[in-house]
């Protein structure tokens, strides 16, 4: 029988900051486990309070890895400034597809919605940007890796719900450390629990803007699915054959680096 990986619990919840988990206590295929306290992950920092400014302060952390576009800053606003925590910002791909795309969502009439969603065009539209992410945004992602086998820990990475692009980055990171896969993918699936879920803001609040069939074709948007996750590593094993030749050729990690890697991550 199949056993349920072990995940660690979450932090208490923050007021304005959606989504936020330490990703330790995660295990490998080797018997070791990912480090408490040294890698985190969350939606946008942008409305954090006083308190939750003063929490996140307290994790000693050393780099934030904001993975937002210039649509989402404009929409949510620049994260909050953290005293003596450096800011790097690699924008990665939006799966709803900048900022004309966030307007219909927020702003659509039904049929808009229906044109535009429905059919499975929504889930289509998420795991094509996971293969997507996977198979061009390489060199961002060998960045993250070498800096973070470097010196760049604690480190939080988030974009702008937390799911997506920082799922994916965090779902790389994990890889390279060699988490097991179903472990992975359970941390992934936390994002739906509903105190993680991005808070989806419509511009009709009413009966008929927020309606059980509006909702329904935004869900795809909204969720974290194992599908979105297979996606990508199907994009693996398509693009280069194994988890090992993507981790060597597409990210250029060499055994070395793996191997402070693993040393700075890993118990």
């Amino acid at each position: 029988m199949t056993q349920t990986p072990q995940v660690p619990q979450d932090h208490p919840e923050l007021a304005e900051v959606r989504n936020f988990r330490d990703v330790g206590g995660l295990p490998t295929v080797d018997g070791r486990r990912v480090r408490d306290g040294l890698l985190f992950r969350s939606g946008h920092l942008a409305h954090a309070t006083e308190e939750d400014a003063a929490f996140l302060a307290g994790l000693g952390l050393h780099t934030i890895f904001d993975f937002r576009n210039d649509a989402d800053i404009r929409l949510e606003g620049p994260d909050i400034t953290l005293p003596g925590v450096r800011h790097v910002n690699i924008p990665l791909t939006d799966p709803a597809d900048g900022a004309e795309f966030w307007a219909m969502v927020r702003d659509g009439e039904l049929d808009e919605l229906r044109l535009a969603l429905g059919d499975g065009k929504a889930a289509g539209r998420m795991t094509d940007t996971y293969r997507h992410i996977i198979t061009t945004r390489t060199e961002d992602h060998s960045r993250v890796l070498h800096e973070l086998a470097e010196d760049s820990v604690p480190a939080l990475m988030h974009c702008a719900a937390g799911k997506d692009r920082a799922g994916l980055s965090v779902a790389v990171t994990l890889l390279a450390l060699g988490v097991e896969r179903d472990a992975i993918e359970v941390d992934y699936l936390k994002s739906n629990d509903p105190h993680h879920r991005y808070k989806l803001r419509r511009s009709d609040s009413s009966a008929v803007g927020m309606s059980p069939e509006v909702m329904e074709l935004l869900a795809p948007l909204f969720g974290a699915h194992a599908d979105y996750l297979a996606a990508a590593y199907d994009a693996i094993e398509r693009t280069w054959g194994s988890t090992e030749s993507y981790l060597a050729d597409g990210l250029k990690l060499a055994p070395a680096t793996r191997e402070r890697l693993r040393d700075r991550f890993l118990v």
